[in-house]
Parts: C-alpha cells; structure tokens; sequence
C-alpha cells in the first residue's frame, strides 16, 4: 500500500498533467462570456436607437 507522501505526488502530478486543459477551457469560457455581453450591449444599443428614432418621428 503507498504512503500518504507518494499518494500526494502523484496526484499533484496528475493534477499538472490536466492543468493546461484546464486553463484552455476557462480561456474558452471567459472569450465566450465577453463575445455574449458584447454582443447583447451591442443588440441593447441597436433596440434603443430605433425606439429612439421611431418616438421621434424620424423612420
């Protein structure tokens, strides 16, 4: 049976082994939820000038 000392190294080094998937899905996560609120401010922005453009009269 191995000892608490080897336990620990190897999963710390399965850990290292799975760390730059890791890092890339969270990369992924992060460019994806940016592209979402830039998007849905650009969508936000786009609604409130045609509400604009209408209220005043000017389609």
């Amino acid at each position: 049976m191995p000892t608490v000392s080897i336990q620990l190294i190897l999963v710390l080094t399965s850990l290292l082994l799975v760390l730059p998937v890791v890092e890339a899905v969270e990369a992924r996560d992060a460019i994806a939820l940016l592209l979402g609120v830039v998007l849905s401010i650009t969508g936000i922005c786009a609604c409130l000038g045609i509400y604009t453009q209408k209220r005043n009269g000017q389609t």
